[in-house]
């Protein structure tokens, strides 16, 4: 008889909440594909969404060992319902434009920063490895998404108040990157989860800095939007899953 894997009651929930936020954001980001205003940004953000692609392969590839030979990665990302899925809710709003598109790129990736910074020591030996890997990744695609905030930022009348109405359209969905989860908080007991709310000061910090160079005005949340790793989503999420997931589902038994 397979004898329990330690915390995996707490680890399956948490390797899927950061596998499913960085698998929606991938694909938000890969919509702009063949769209960016100019080709190498459209590269540039293409493989921005590879990079969290992969993360998210990772993770599912991980969470699936612990769930047992049933699971694979394809099942966990193609054949979970919205009810299941654990990402940031801002992960899963449409692009609208790309003002929107980079900021909240920027404020994920000032995020993970300072998270895989912590998690890479994480007792955790796989998702320290994970953590340490991305990181790498994570580096490059917070310079990308900061300099094109400045860019548009300090840029033209018209590109600051595109920008600073991003800033007002997503002024409501950062406060969930810093809420614990239950299972959050029983890993960290075994120091295996970070403890977010060591690391908003510093995201607050990079976010004030890049604004200020960029000439805009942060916007504190007065009604914060949370639950998405709760499973408590929007719409948007359902009508991105259909898409997404038609392939496998159409064609079941589909591999990467």
């Amino acid at each position: 008889m397979q004898q329990p894997i330690p915390n995996s009651q707490f680890l399956i929930p948490y390797c899927l909440h950061l596998a499913d936020t960085t698998l929606i954001l991938s694909h938000r980001n890969s919509e702009w594909c063949g769209h960016g205003p100019i080709l190498e940004q459209d590269i540039a953000l293409t493989n921005i969404a590879l990079d969290l692609l992969g993360q998210a392969r990772n993770l599912y590839q991980y969470a699936a060992t612990l769930m047992g030979d049933e699971f694979d990665e394809d099942k966990l990302a193609y054949l979970r319902n919205p009810s299941e899925f654990k990402n940031h809710l801002i992960t899963e709003r449409p692009n609208e434009d790309w003002a929107v598109t980079v900021l909240r790129q920027f404020y994920f990736s000032s995020f993970q920063h300072y998270f895989y910074s912590e998690l890479k020591n994480s007792s955790d030996k796989q998702l320290a490895a994970i953590a340490n890997k991305s990181l790498k990744e994570v580096a490059y695609h917070l310079r990308w998404s900061s300099e094109w905030v400045i860019r548009l930022g300090d840029g033209t009348t018209e590109s600051n108040a595109k920008m600073q109405n991003a800033v007002e359209v997503l002024k409501d969905y950062t406060d969930e990157f810093f809420v614990m989860s239950n299972e959050e908080i029983e890993l960290l007991q075994q120091a295996i989860s970070v403890d977010l709310s060591t690391i908003k000061n510093n995201w607050q910090q990079k976010i004030n800095e890049v604004f200020a160079e960029a000439t805009l005005q942060f916007l504190y949340s007065t009604q914060p939007k949370i639950g998405g790793k709760l499973c408590q989503h929007t719409q948007y999420l359902t009508d991105l899953l259909v898409d997404m997931q038609v392939l496998q589902r159409t064609y079941p038994n589909s591999v990467w």
